[in-house]
């Protein structure tokens, strides 16, 4: 039994976004890093009018939005997570023009456009937080961002225990105009990302200022970063414990510095904001929360989507996927939201890597060259199998650039390439993220691979990347790209992102379900399982006959969806 397939299709015929208010619930959305996508002017930086020159490849992908990472004003100590101004294009990405020109090629295509919203800390280069510094200790400027004074007689330890994401003190002390030791700022990652106050009404105005100005240009939505971190509890208290991963409550009780009740006044207010434009903007929440919290914050007045990261941090392991499935489900169900499921984005190992191990992974703490690698060849098939059961659940999904090419981490990038902070701030212990943020091979060969002309790229890019190039893929009837547009494909036409999803029983090593006219079939184990009786074949992760084999997913037509659906 083989797998049905099409020639690659031209470009998606819609001319807009169709005028759907409830788009988002089943939306495939597609994120790019700017700076790894594609560069048009030959610098090794991806830029804005590469990705207009690109959306070509994601309007075959078959996806209903994409969301941007941050292409404002920043110094680039933590990816441009790190904003300099919220209003403006950087120069290195272009300009506002080559945004309109982004937004309006992507509608024109029937793309809608979500862009990156960071409210829990800026640049230290913003100058709000320049004019703090100047600023005496209590002055409005200073309010706009926590700065305290130090613990000890003479101020010179830090106002709490807190630690950064990046590893050390979450808190940074500065030298006073009058050149003297003065007070300590907050940052819950980098030193040059100082977190601003939301008890302060004015951060809440400026912020309302910037959802407006990109509504008023036309994007469909703000993918908000590090949402549940924006209110602290009163007081600063100490918190002796680490935050890293999935944030859970320690003895019932939340850390101090995220999701704290007050997050929820802002979104609802963002919310009211969104909701006076057409009723088709959309926030999606970073919270790395465990799906009962996470939830809180989806309610029918709040944000409209959050990533799944429980999802995304389970391993390839049948009982505690099917788990993280039910829990997901009932979480979100109970609060009339969808499940936003996730396998990887731009700060974690992508999966064609991390399933490559048998035992866990850290997922955002990198792997060098003189680490243990992960298996190249069981890695991505492990990835294509999980690709295509999680398109297969009912809700929302997002993609990560080059997922779709199987396109793994640069394992092997040298350490002297390195830029995320945490490689310098641990003491060079954690590599960081850079593996998954390395430029896109578009062609297998010439400079770059078709990402630019010239070699000189921002990250290395490893000479095997070629083998993975969209190019070549699109040429290949069971290539990873062909596999991605046949899944969405059938995704779209059978409805599964609103269909109704229902498990069969199954043994230990199988997950099984139904949803709509598709059955799913995922086997886990060492052996080839047989596939149900008269099944045909709609899609599959790998080439399968009467027999499922090990590490494979299986799309197949029940009734009404016809052997050639």
């Amino acid at each position: 039994m083989t797998t049905a397939d099409t020639k690659p299709a031209a470009a998606s015929p819609h001319t807009s976004p169709p005028a759907d208010d409830d788009w988002w619930r089943t939306a495939v959305i597609y994120q790019i890093y700017p700076r790894s996508f594609a560069d048009s002017d030959g610098d090794g930086t991806g830029d804005l009018p590469g990705i207009t020159a690109r959306l070509d490849h994601l309007a075959y992908l078959g996806v209903d939005a994409l969301w941007l990472s941050p292409f404002y004003p920043s110094p680039q100590r933590d990816g441009g997570y790190d904003v300099a101004d919220h209003r403006a294009v950087d120069p290195r990405y272009g300009t506002l023009d080559d945004f309109d020109a982004l937004l309006a090629r992507a509608h024109g295509l029937g793309i809608r456009v979500i862009v990156d919203l960071v409210p829990n800390h800026c640049s230290a280069q913003h100058p709000a937080f320049q004019a703090a510094l100047t600023s005496a200790p209590g002055s409005e400027e200073r309010s706009l961002f926590h700065f305290r004074d130090g613990r000890g007689p003479d101020g010179a330890l830090p106002p709490n225990d807190w630690t950064s994401m990046f590893e050390g003190p979450a808190w940074t002390r500065i030298t006073e105009p009058d050149g003297s030791p003065g007070q300590w700022y907050l940052h819950l990652f980098d030193p040059g990302q100082p977190d601003w106050n939301w008890d302060n009404p004015a951060v809440h105005e400026d912020f309302e200022h910037t959802l407006r100005f990109w509504l008023d240009r036309g994007v469909d939505g703000f993918r908000v970063d590090v949402c549940d971190a924006l209110v602290k509890a009163p007081g600063l208290p100490d918190w002796p414990h680490t935050t890293h991963g999935v944030i859970e409550p320690v003895d019932g009780v939340m850390p101090p510095m995220w999701d704290q009740e007050g997050i929820h006044d802002i979104f609802r207010n963002w919310r009211r904001l969104l909701d006076t434009y057409d009723g088709r903007r959309i926030l999606c929440a970073e919270a790395w929360l465990p799906p009962e919290r996470a939830a809180r914050i989806i309610r029918a007045d709040e944000m409209h989507q959050a990533f799944n990261f429980r999802f995304l941090e389970t391993p390839w392991q049948p009982a505690a996927l099917r788990t993280v499935v039910d829990e997901s489900l009932a979480a979100n169900g109970a609060v009339g939201a969808p499940t936003t499921w996730v396998l990887s984005n731009h700060d974690v190992m992508r999966h064609a890597s991390r399933f490559g191990y048998d035992g866990p992974v850290e997922l955002e703490h990198g792997v060098g060259a003189d680490d243990p690698q992960p298996d190249r060849a069981l890695g991505l098939r492990r990835a294509r199998a999980a690709t295509a059961l999680m398109l297969a659940l009912p809700g929302s999904a997002y993609l990560y650039q080059g997922e779709e090419l199987g396109l793994p981490d640069a394992t092997d990038l040298p350490d002297a390439a390195r830029q995320d902070p945490v490689w310098e701030r641990s003491g060079h212990r954690i590599r960081g993220r850079d593996g998954c943020r390395v430029p896109m091979p578009w062609t297998d060969r010439g400079t770059a691979f078709g990402f630019s002309d010239t070699p000189d790229t921002w990250l290395p890019q490893p000479p095997y990347y070629g083998t993975y190039a969209a190019a070549a893929q699109r040429e290949r009837p069971d290539s990873t790209l062909r596999l991605y547009h046949r899944l969405l494909t059938l995704r779209r036409r059978h409805r599964l992102g609103a269909g109704d999803f229902r498990w069969t029983p199954s043994p230990g090593h199988v997950l099984h379900f139904t949803n709509g006219p598709v059955e799913v079939m995922t086997n886990f184990g060492t052996e080839p399982i047989p596939l149900p009786p008269a099944a045909h074949v709609l899609a599959a992760s790998a080439t399968v006959t009467d027999q499922l084999p090990p590490d494979t997913t299986v799309w197949l037509g029940r009734q009404g969806s016809g052997p050639h659906a």
